[in-house]
């Protein structure tokens, strides 16, 4: 083989996003050996002999292979990666990963046949996803050997807590990266965010870009699916944290127990387990991590026993919030928050700790929790209104009873009212759109149950199990039904007064609804400004 030297694969002066619209992927990438790849993640190459080919970079998707890519081609629940290698190979792929089903797809038989040039490997595993992670990691130059990552896993509260540690880490003066569901960062150049967590190709590429712009530190969400998928395999976790467990994703999972096991993968399987736990143990789910995970930290709101503890907690008539953290040396650590409700105090505790694992002073970080505004959670919305007009994400059981619980507590007194704008996300876990509807009606005095992303799904019908849950809760508020989320947030906003509180929820920092394939631009930050601005304010 000829000696090996960097290849510059990114176009000239190009920022960390590519021009094209791909994914970020690093300028500078080592070409590395694919029959050496194949011996590092136990892949068998066929055929054993040739040309040896190298590889810089990785993908599962025909349509964004790039020259010298190995082309991932994954089994899939209607077709199999295969059938499009010949695409991959045509686009300047030097091998393919892929199943023993996939080495006898016609289409990869005839792609790898009729493509020229160096010789083709395709490299044989029976299960690659698995492997893809580490693969990607190694083409890659294993980014995150010299990179803190800090991963958030949890229902509810992944995205505050990750952008507090980014705001820690920077007041600690490291040069950070945030991944999550609202946005991706590098130090302040912002890209867009697709998923919560990458596919392991992207991950492992964006890592590399980070480590190639400075980064030191980065705070990553990290989703049940993606440790469940494998996406995050290859990953080094500085830090490993877990917010809570409540309800969700049932449609994957199909149980509460299997939903917990992928969260606890990052705590306890070798493959991703974090080299420090921190785990929030105000929940079931919290403690029976924390007993089953060797030498973690435990932060808790309730609990003195825990490692982290806060006390004095306190409300102010805005919303905003103060407590004092504990750290374990009985170090007290004072803590202002923009952000209302007693799950945030519990999100700011695991952070510190967090950020403390890592060498970032909690009192420094600490400092500038109180300046944080999260997009989407919690989100005020002012245009001159007497009341007070709030955008949040939460679109499950325990998160909307949260948000709701929190919104109540900052009603002025008696006679204010609590509107609730809610609805419930389409192909996504049915069981959990009655105990949504139930939890909301508990405690608004108007709920206003409208459409959320209906994506392949009736809408009516998402709406029918929301109300039939809503309905049967004794002791509710009035109940509504508007189907149309634009009409659903104007009527709310019509009917509230000076004192009452309107809480638009489910949706949060999204930027469009998902209607039969299509996205429709929509904002509910917006919508609820202009139907307050048409309203009169």
């Amino acid at each position: 083989m000829p000696p090996v030297t960097f290849r510059d694969v990114s176009p000239a002066s190009s920022p960390p996003t590519d021009a094209v619209g791909l994914p970020p992927r690093p300028a500078l990438v080592r070409p590395v050996d694919v029959v050496a790849l194949a011996a590092a993640v136990g892949a068998e190459p066929h055929p054993a002999g040739g040309r040896p080919a190298a590889v810089t970079g990785v993908t599962h998707r025909a349509a964004e292979v790039r020259p010298g890519d190995l082309f991932a081609a994954l089994p899939g629940s209607r077709v199999h990666g295969a059938d499009f290698a010949g695409q991959a190979l045509a686009a300047g792929a030097t091998a393919v990963l892929t199943d023993p089903a996939g080495l006898t797809r016609p289409e990869l038989a005839e792609a790898v046949r009729s493509t020229s040039g160096p010789d083709i490997k395709v490299l044989l595993h029976p299960h690659p996803r698995a492997v893809l992670g580490a693969l990607s990691a190694e083409v890659y130059g294993n980014p995150t050997a010299a990179l803190d990552v800090l991963g958030v896993t949890g229902t509810s509260g992944k995205t505050t807590v990750a952008h507090l540690l980014e705001a820690g880490l920077a007041a600690g003066r490291r040069s950070t990266g945030l991944l999550g569901t609202v946005q991706t960062r590098i130090g302040d150049t912002s890209l867009p965010s697709a998923f919560t967590t990458p596919e392991a190709p992207d991950l492992q590429a964006l890592f590399a870009v980070m480590r190639e712009q400075g980064v030191t530190d980065v705070a990553m969400e990290v989703s049940s699916h993606a440790l469940a998928m494998g996406r995050v395999a290859g990953t080094r976790f500085a830090v490993g944290a877990f917010t809570n467990l409540s309800q969700d994703h049932l449609d994957f999972h199909a149980t509460m127990e299997s939903y917990f096991a992928a969260k606890a993968r990052l705590f306890l399987d070798d493959e991703v387990k974090a080299e420090r736990g921190v785990i929030c143990v105000d929940d079931e789910w919290g403690r029976k991590l924390a007993g089953l995970a060797p030498d973690v930290i435990t932060v808790s709101t309730t609990s003195p026993a825990a490692d982290w503890t806060a006390r004095d907690a306190a409300s102010d008539p805005d919303g905003a919030q103060h407590f004092l953290a504990v750290g374990p040396d009985g170090e007290e650590i004072p803590v202002a928050l923009q952000l209302p409700g007693a799950f945030n105090v519990a999100n700011a505790l695991l952070a510190l700790a967090c950020l403390d694992a890592v060498g970032v002073s909690a009192a420094v970080a600490a400092e500038h929790f109180g300046r944080l505004a999260v997009p989407g959670r919690m989100q005020r919305v002012e245009v001159g209104q007497p009341f007070l007009a709030v955008v949040d994400y939460a679109h499950k059981p325990a998160a909307v009873a949260a948000l709701l619980d929190a919104l109540r507590a900052q009603l002025p007194g008696r006679g204010a009212r609590l509107i609730t704008v809610l609805g419930c996300g389409g192909d996504r876990d049915r069981g959990k759109r009655p105990l949504m509807g139930a939890l909301a009606a508990a405690r608004s005095d108007l709920l206003v149950i409208t459409d959320d992303n209906p994506r392949t799904e009736d809408p009516a019908e998402i709406r029918a199990a929301m109300r039939a849950g809503a309905e049967a809760e004794p002791g509710r508020g009035d109940v509504l039904e508007v189907g149309d989320r634009r009409a659903a947030i104007a009527a709310a906003v019509a009917i509230a007064k000076p004192g009452d509180a309107v809480v638009v929820a489910g949706k949060g920092h999204e930027k469009g609804q998902e209607i039969q394939g299509f996205k429709h631009p929509f904002d509910d930050v917006d919508e609820l400004a202009a139907a307050i601005r048409a309203a009169g304010g």
